[in-house]
């Protein structure tokens, strides 16, 4: 509660390290902020080539929204997927990037990896609502969702944030973080349901069997909390239906724990963040 009050405090603070951001990020760039864009459309048309074409992975119909195209189907996990990782790793430098600015200035040190998410939530809002277009243009009633689909975001920013705020600190003390954390979000990309569906996992886990004593490979699979956000995005976009009441709870549970810890572990070393740069 602390760092909240210290946060609310600084709204000019917090607005200014926002705008440097989101202008630092595409300086000098011919494209600007449509590179929020341009990169996951690359993304898009690589994996749908891949998985589409040369594997051809099946995907699901959406029920009750009747679509099936891969590229859609893509985006709506690759998107929230793409936001998550962008933010842990904007956040686990956000401290070591700033490290003259902590030396010299007293803050709210939370400002930081704060501001780089906020940065990144705005480019990402562009994202899905020119998902939104593409989904109604194909038919969807996706924009009927769209309140349910701004609770989802805020449940994945809690829950990115919270990991940031762990991720900042623990680079502070060991540079080797970024490097880690590189390779574990390439095996967690493809450990989530984003370029394949989750039908797939369910029918090796039953050609498999029970691993140990009556878990599954399925049910070890379904501990990943990206994995749930994942549908939950895609129940609301694809489907067009309400996600899974557990699956909502558990996303929800992930958000609250990650913010908690996070913010808990964040003010704990706070103090002696400048020391340790």
């Amino acid at each position: 509660m602390t760092m909240v009050r210290e946060l609310r405090a600084a709204p000019e603070l917090l607005a200014n390290l926002t705008r440097r951001e989101v202008k630092g990020k595409y300086k000098r760039t011919v494209l600007g902020q449509l590179w929020s864009l341009v990169n996951p459309l690359a993304q898009m048309i690589i994996f749908t080539a891949v998985f589409s074409f040369v594997l051809r992975v099946p995907i699901p119909t959406g029920d009750p929204s009747g679509l099936h195209n891969f590229a859609v189907f893509l985006l709506c996990g690759l998107l929230p997927w793409g936001f998550f990782v962008n933010v842990i790793n904007g956040g686990m430098d956000s401290l070591v990037a700033n490290e003259n600015l902590i030396k010299k200035v007293a803050f709210p040190r939370a400002a930081l990896p704060l501001a780089s998410a906020f940065s990144l939530t705005l480019s990402w809002s562009i994202e899905m609502v020119v998902l939104l277009v593409a989904l109604t243009v194909l038919g969807a009633a996706s924009l009927l969702w769209t309140p349910a689909l701004v609770l989802v975001m805020a449940l994945l920013f809690a829950f990115a944030f919270g990991v940031a705020l762990l991720l900042s600190v623990a680079n502070v003390y060991f540079r080797d973080t970024q490097h880690f954390v590189g390779i574990l979000t390439q095996a967690w990309f493809y450990a989530t349901p984003i370029v394949y569906p989750t039908s797939l996992v369910l029918e090796q886990s039953e050609k498999i069997g029970s691993l140990i004593g009556s878990w599954t490979l399925y049910d070890f699979y379904r501990l990943n909390p990206m994995e749930r956000f994942v549908e939950l995005f895609r129940s609301l976009l694809y489907d067009n239906r309400w996600p899974p009441l557990d699956s909502t709870l558990y996303c929800v549970a992930w958000a609250l724990v990650a913010l908690v810890v996070g913010a808990a572990v964040f003010r704990r070393h706070e103090k002696k963040l400048a020391e340790a740069l």
